[in-house]
């Protein structure tokens, strides 16, 4: 079922499905004909919503088609127009999500704030081996307009090294493993970097004081030349586009266009598709205004909190109770194998009503600082931050 606010999903998937057909319309000739003819129980039976047992039914109002699933549909190979690109440009961008009070209040009881449900967090984690995992953008620091400048808090830094005092700490990020270290400075982690794609353990130092850098995985590694050689022509192709800027994240690239004008979105997206219709290997996805380009090997986030849990001997631990905190689509895969094996949860960082795969949510990076300083802590961090709480 769609609600009136999936009104442009519905376009996108018919977008998508009309385009198709009208492509195979075309191969076939005079055989083409019948596929038009039913088009539309094909449109049908596209919009059939499944709704997976171990998933909580979407709040009333509330859209509940796959978004990894529609967006699987709109990758370059798929011939899908640019028009549609817009409209899943424009649902990527928070000031473009509509919801009404009621939205938000049956939103927020499928997904509570980790913080109202505190207690109930930790009782579940009690007498377990705990895993923090976390993104870095719009997780640990703010969303803001240059990449470049997303810089964490001391406040915050503070915090997670802590962290990684008391549990086994990794940072999953989209950007290029040794940028979000530059960013993040704690030599104690474990960082994946490029989705996952170049995973690295903590920093060690050997007798003679010598620190070493254990490298555990980078399954791409045959596409660096390809990442690379796209990249330069992406730069040179996108560079008529006001605002736009073109990220190397090593393993994957990252197309942003936060500071890009509406107007200029349709070009800005045929300009990608341009470059990556040469390179097959490559696929094209979307998050928090930025495409993203990656290789088409089965990997990302949840592979890589997998292969993390594996490498730090828990694979097949009953009771390690692994935390994801994420904001972008990408960490949907994280926190779909959270739900699948049943050990942890996943919290998504959002002030707007998303579909997802986490159990809870927290507005914002502060808040994120808050929950783990009160899980440190106790409510000497409450105390801490508002003196006043204690009387």
């Amino acid at each position: 079922m769609v609600m009136e606010d999936g009104s442009f999903l519905l376009k996108m998937l018919c977008y998508v499905i009309v385009s198709f057909l009208e492509e195979r319309a075309k191969n076939m000739g005079g055989g083409g004909q019948n596929i038009m003819t039913d088009a539309k129980s094909v449109l049908n039976m596209s919009i059939t919503v499944t709704v997976s047992a171990q998933k909580p039914p979407a709040p009333h109002g509330y859209i509940s088609i796959s978004t990894k699933r529609l967006l699987h549909n709109l990758e370059i190979n798929a011939g899908a127009r640019a028009s549609v690109w817009v409209d899943s440009m424009r649902a990527s961008s928070p000031t473009h999500i509509k919801s009404t009070p009621d939205d938000q209040g049956s939103w927020n009881l499928h997904h509570p704030s980790a913080l109202e449900m505190f207690e109930q967090i930790i009782d579940a984690s009690k007498g377990k081996q705990i895993v923090m995992f976390l993104d870095y953008d719009g997780t640990l620091s703010p969303i803001v307009e240059d990449p470049d400048r997303a810089f964490m808090s001391n406040k915050m830094r503070k915090t997670v090294r802590k962290l990684a005092k008391c549990f086994p700490t990794a940072i999953v990020s989209g950007r290029c493993r040794d940028k979000v270290y530059k960013f993040v400075k704690l030599a104690e982690l474990y960082y994946a970097g490029s989705h996952g794609m170049d995973i690295k353990g903590p920093e060690k130092r050997s007798n003679t004081d010598k620190v070493t850098e254990h490298v555990l995985f980078q399954p791409a590694s045959e596409f660096l030349p390809m990442i690379d050689e796209v990249y330069k022509q992406l730069v040179e192709t996108t560079k008529s586009t006001p605002g736009a800027k073109v990220e190397n994240n090593k393993f994957c690239l990252s197309v942003h266009f936060r500071c890009v004008d509406e107007k200029k979105w349709s070009e800005l997206a045929q300009q990608v598709k341009s470059v990556l219709k040469e390179y097959p290997k490559l696929r094209l996805t979307q998050g928090r205004k930025v495409f993203e380009i990656r290789p088409t090997i089965k990997w990302d986030k949840g592979k890589a909190l997998e292969f993390l849990l594996e490498s730090l001997g828990f694979a097949n631990c009953t009771d390690v109770f692994p935390v994801y905190i994420g904001d972008d689509r990408t960490d949907e895969d994280a926190f779909k194998i959270l739900r699948d094996r049943g050990q942890g949860f996943g919290i998504l960082v959002s002030k707007y009503p998303k579909d997802t795969n986490a159990s809870y949510s927290l507005q914002e990076p502060d808040e994120v600082m808050v929950f783990y300083g009160v899980w440190l802590n106790g409510n000497n961090y409450l105390w801490e931050l508002n003196p006043k709480s204690k009387s």
